[in-house]
């Protein structure tokens, strides 16, 4: 029978990097399906391990929590493909810690950008993708704190003064819809998920139902879609024009580097401040 619980760990472990795979295309059915294989592969190995334990049979060896397998700028590049618009460090740490396995240490968050630029420079698109700072409508120049990949199109890598609404509103449709996948987890993965779908839903009108009692009750992901849906109509054809002008610039003006990391800062000759 030891054979038979070590058939049904690699099963489990078979199991659980499928789920992750469905959940990175965001296949919301088939993670559904193998959510349901899964647990029933759990219910096996502790029915199977209670009968050893009956038997008087040595437990079997505990198996070690498996060892990270993907650097940070993979978990980041995981991260903003669900989101699919630019993020800060904070709704990316938020992000995988509700839906994905491993740790993002907020350390290797504040020198990704750095280390990427400086990939870059050493061996130009030696990389399928790099992850960049967003670029400013205006200036062209890297936008404080957002992250974007550089296989994005430009115009999805720009923001301008509607922009962080609109991506706001859209990251919540994203983790709305990776939340639907989802349902069905326990303990503090589900807390996890429940608080980053409040963090959204209190920013968005109509996307937390009344309570009956007066207290809110958990948030509805299909709710928090729709409410985000309903306010991205308002805003999102003058934030397309706004980028879509200044990638238009950004491609007659920038060289790739630039396009990629942004323009530097320039001082405008008369502006310098006078001592």
């Amino acid at each position: 029978m030891q054979d038979d619980l070590d058939a049904l760990e690699d099963r489990i472990a078979q199991l659980r990097r499928a789920v992750r795979a469905a959940m990175r295309r965001r296949d919301t059915v088939r993670v559904r399906e193998l959510r349901a294989e899964l647990r029933a592969a759990e219910r096996a190995w502790d029915e199977l391990a209670d009968s050893l334990e009956r038997a008087g049979e040595p437990p079997p060896e505990p198996v070690p929590p498996p060892a990270p397998l993907l650097p940070a700028r993979e978990h980041v590049h995981q991260v903003l493909t669900l989101l699919g618009v630019p993020a800060a460090p904070k709704l990316i740490g938020a992000v995988h810690r509700a839906f994905f396995p491993g740790e993002l240490p907020p350390s290797r968050l504040a020198s990704l950008r750095r280390d990427e630029e400086r990939s870059y420079r050493s061996a130009p698109g030696a990389r399928p993708y790099y992850l960049c700072p967003a670029l400013t409508h205006d200036l062209l120049a890297p936008a404080r704190a957002l992250i974007t990949v550089s296989s994005w199109p430009l115009e999805r890598r720009i923001v301008g003064p509607l922009s962080p609404r609109v991506d706001f509103l859209r990251a919540a449709v994203k983790v709305a819809g990776a939340a639907v996948a989802q349902q069905g987890l326990h303990g503090s993965a589900a807390g996890d998920v429940e608080r980053l779908l409040r963090s959204f839903a209190v920013s968005i009108p109509g996307a937390i139902a009344p309570h009956p009692r007066g207290r809110p009750g958990p948030v509805d992901p299909d709710l928090l879609a729709r409410a985000a849906e309903t306010e991205i109509a308002v805003h999102a054809d003058a934030d397309r024009r706004t980028r879509a002008d200044a990638a238009r610039r950004a491609r007659r003006q920038l060289g790739e580097h630039e396009r990629l990391f942004g323009a530097p800062l320039r001082v405008i000759p008369g502006t310098a401040a006078r001592g």
